[in-house]
């Protein structure tokens, strides 16, 4: 199953990013690449927004990537839905802050001018576990070692 979760993040380039602060949760729609392994995520945002606020504050996070726009009707009932659970990272050195950069490039050519923003910063998810909903009732776990 571990594959098809795989599958799913590679299909797909964008994701729903949850973050919480105090008891207040929030979530942004972002734009990912990934490590072959899919262990870590990675993305980027301004530093002047509430997500970053909150994700310093609170680095665990949870990351939804779904087939919602392909099961129409009645079969949106197979749809799935991944829950990527992980711990944010700020990207501090500038050797792995080229290497996200070129990695959200390569996939988002578009979010070049949105990276040269002074205010733009690199960050990554570190994967702990994902969690696969396939259809109403079919659910699968996978936790991933460190």
């Amino acid at each position: 199953m571990l594959e098809e979760m795989k599958a799913l993040v590679r299909e797909k380039d964008i994701c729903v990013l949850s973050t919480v602060s105090g008891n207040r949760p929030h979530c942004s729609l972002m734009a990912y690449a990934t490590e072959e392994d899919y262990r870590t995520f990675y993305m980027a945002t301004l530093k002047s927004t509430q997500k970053y606020r909150n994700l310093k504050d609170n680095p665990y996070v949870s990351l939804l990537i779904d087939t919602r726009e392909e099961k129409m009707g009645s079969m949106h009932r197979r749809g799935k839905a991944l829950t990527v659970s992980g711990i944010f990272q700020e990207i501090l050195d500038e050797g792995k802050k080229r290497y996200a950069r070129d990695k959200l490039l390569e996939r988002h050519p578009y979010l070049e001018e949105f990276m040269n923003h002074p205010q733009a910063t690199l960050f990554c998810i570190k994967v702990s576990s994902f969690l696969l909903l396939d259809g109403l009732m079919d659910a699968y776990f996978e936790k991933v070692s460190e």
